[in-house]
């Protein structure tokens, strides 16, 4: 029986991915239903695929009429379904025995900034991240490439609520972490050693007023004055790397 915060309805429709990371991985993924693939015979030739796949042969010009201009497809794009929910629930279960960190992204909409968070989700092992179903990007092309696989190997799990989401993180023995440049403290001195939820504002507007009250605390990375802020992405992934390599209980 599916438990706790209930995931969003996905927008319909099916996603076409581009580029050989993108296509190989979700073809590998048996948890995704990959239902058409084109490309070129020479990008495709060394591929073992399904029988069942419907595969199109067909030049560099008409896959580039199958994705966006300038998509760098290298010869595959694939029509995929998306991916079944994840429960907010069933992944904090799934996380109750570990200290592996979470995330969640409060409105980050750009499809080149979630995809390059999972990318670091999966590189430093998070348990999977959060983000609103609203104010985040749905399953695409330009999230597949920019996770380079990882979409196919972290969790993401869609919330209506973002606050009582936290809540129930927080139930579940996570210090919830907001990341914001007004911190008077930095990431490495209140992280500690319990399990973490870093959580993430959007581009340009920050940390919203609602989310950072459903934080434990708020952090600052200790970037240098002569910077104002960092992108999302790579906010994100220094946060993941501090949370991999801070002490742990009994080490």
């Amino acid at each position: 029986m599916k438990r706790g915060h209930r995931p969003s309805q996905q927008a319909h429709g099916r996603p076409r991915f581009w580029g050989r990371h993108a296509v190989l991985a979700a073809l590998a993924n048996p948890e995704r239903t990959v239902r058409k693939i084109w490309g070129t015979r020479e990008a495709l030739t060394r591929l073992d695929l399904p029988p069942v796949i419907p595969v199109t042969y067909c030049d560099v010009a008409d896959l580039g009429r199958l994705v966006p201009p300038d998509a760098p497809h290298q010869g595959m794009v694939a029509e995929v379904d998306p991916l079944e929910d994840v429960w907010l629930g069933e992944l904090l279960e799934r996380g109750a025995e570990q200290n592996r960190p979470l995330v969640v992204l409060d409105q980050v909409t750009d499809p080149h900034n979630v995809g390059a968070i999972l990318r670091s989700a999966a590189a430093f092992d998070a348990l999977g991240i959060v983000t609103q179903d609203r104010h985040a990007p749905p399953e695409s092309g330009t999230v597949a490439r920019a996770a380079s696989g990882a979409l196919e190997l972290v969790p993401w799990v869609r919330v209506v609520n973002l606050a009582r989401a936290l809540d129930e993180i927080a139930e579940a023995g996570f210090w919830r972490i907001g990341l914001t440049g007004g911190a008077t403290r930095t990431l490495g001195e209140v992280m500690g050693t319990a399990k973490v939820a870093l959580v993430l504002g959007a581009e340009g507007e920050g940390l919203r007023h609602n989310s950072a009250a459903h934080c434990d605390e708020l952090a600052k990375l200790p970037i240098s004055p002569k910077v104002e802020s960092l992108n999302v992405s790579n906010a994100a992934a220094i946060a993941l790397y501090a949370a991999a390599t801070r002490p742990q209980v009994g080490g």
